[in-house]
């Protein structure tokens, strides 16, 4: 199959499962986010030598599933594979933790997964620096941005272009608060 191919695959079956679900605080497809994820996936495969975009881009669209969804890991496995499950299943809060300890969870799950993985995360992030929703405070949004840049400092070294990217992202952050 074609990158082409396995991304109609990804996004249909993503698609199905996100198919009421909106970006919080909009009335905007939570479809939307996730082709933001993978477009910036797309656009790091291009400046990323080695990089396996099929993998990354199932997995950029596919991110969200465990997190959001009543998916499960063996639906995703036994569509996409374990590899792919594995890494949705890092990009994936563990929920049964306390709510400050889950990103840092999910951080070093990514860190022992492929590059790819770690594109991903920051993809993700870059997709979600957007404006903020309207009913968040001033804490909040210094908050989001302070993760940012843990996460920013946690996968340095996962791709330079992505991590540039991420980098202006939380800069231009700075107009919200």
């Amino acid at each position: 199959m074609d990158l082409q191919d396995y991304y109609q695959k990804a996004i249909n079956f993503a698609g199905e499962k996100h198919a009421d679900q909106k970006i919080p605080g909009s009335n905007t497809s939570y479809m939307v986010h996730l082709s933001n994820v993978a477009m910036e996936v797309l656009e790091a495969s291009r400046h990323s030598q080695g990089f396996d975009a099929q993998f990354a881009v199932q997995t950029a669209l596919l991110h969200d599933l465990l997190e959001d969804t009543s998916t499960t890991f063996e639906q995703i496995r036994e569509n996409f594979g374990v590899n792919i499950a594995k890494a949705v299943l890092a990009l994936s809060k563990n929920e049964q933790l306390p709510a400050s300890k889950q990103i840092q969870d999910s951080l070093n799950r990514i860190k022992s997964e492929p590059k790819e993985v770690w594109a991903v995360k920051l993809a993700d992030r870059i997709s979600n620096m957007q404006k903020p929703p309207q009913h968040w405070d001033k804490n909040k949004i210094n908050d989001y941005k302070k993760m940012a840049g843990i996460i920013l400092l946690q996968l340095k070294g996962g791709n330079e272009y992505l991590e540039h990217r991420l980098l202006k992202k939380i800069e231009a952050y700075n107009q919200y608060l």
